[in-house]
């Protein structure tokens, strides 16, 4: 599998394989929109309290924090997924809601058969016809996984320490008009990293709420490294879900080793850190 996958390849995979449907939408009604529709057999996923950990304050690793990768392989396990399950993420935002967040997680939890539905919902016939699907058996503790997550994370320290290095890169994915700081509809501060580059994660996908095409993503890409190796850049957004949008668009451009920031702006704006507005 790879990391994205079409509707109709769906189809195909799930008529020689036994495949679990994660729906990860967010959002404050998104139980009841995955009530009204979703893929038959789909189990819900909460974002805010199975792909994220929240703390006291949001200052301690932003809105959307990482639970540990021993806590998330239980969930896994409580979901009925083993190393060797067949995993289909999807959302209803183009994989940028808590899709590419999912398959982050279950990536750098060592979970290799996981995919991204690519246009998500909005690729999904209203008539859905998907062969039947049965819904798995919890299979016990999740310690068939590592207790420690196999992919790189950074701290607040160490985007501190990237944004003054010019052989390193610090992304932010968010919209335009709030790295520039011309209003902040979330969090408490608008602005950005200083030192950051913008380039918002909406440009990963096509008018059809797609991903580009693998060449077109690396040639994007390549062209905002300069030269660097994906290993030097740190991507985050405003709670580190929306950065493993990102990280999936490298991943699909075979540019894989950049880093995710969890707490991302969520967190840095929280703690009397610079502040850059503009562009």
């Amino acid at each position: 599998m790879g990391p994205l996958i079409c509707f109709e390849q769906l189809s195909d995979l799930m008529r020689n394989h036994h495949v679990v449907l994660l729906d990860a939408r967010g959002g404050a009604d998104a139980r009841h929109r995955f009530e009204q529709f979703s893929l038959p057999g789909a189990i819900f996923v909460d974002l805010e309290t199975e792909l994220s950990a929240k703390r006291a304050t949001a200052a301690d690793g932003g809105r959307h924090p990482l639970p540990t990768a021993a806590n998330f392989a239980k969930q896994v396990a409580d979901w009925g997924i083993t190393p060797e399950t067949r995993v289909v993420i999807f959302d209803d935002k183009g994989g940028a809601n808590a899709a590419a967040r999912g398959w982050w997680m279950f990536r750098a939890l060592g979970h290799q058969n996981v995919a991204v539905l690519n246009g998500g919902l909005s690729a999904v016939p209203r008539d859905v016809r998907l062969p039947p699907t049965s819904l798995p058996t919890p299979t016990g503790h999740g310690d068939q996984y590592s207790n420690e997550w196999q992919w790189p994370v950074a701290t607040i320290v160490e985007v501190e320490q990237a944004v003054e290095d010019p052989r390193r890169m610090v992304v932010d994915v968010r919209e335009g008009y709030r790295f520039r700081g011309e209003s902040e509809p979330i969090d408490l501060v608008a602005g950005h990293i200083p030192g950051a580059v913008n380039c918002p994660y909406i440009e990963n996908l096509d008018s059809e709420s797609k991903f580009l095409p693998a060449a077109k993503l690396r040639s994007k890409y390549q062209e905002l490294l300069g030269g660097r190796e994906p290993e030097h850049v740190i991507v985050h957004c405003g709670s580190g879900v929306t950065a493993c949008h990102t990280l999936l668009a490298l991943n699909v451009a075979g540019l894989e080793g950049a880093r995710v920031y969890t707490g991302s702006w969520s967190e840095w704006s929280r703690n009397a850190k610079p502040i850059a507005t503009g562009s």
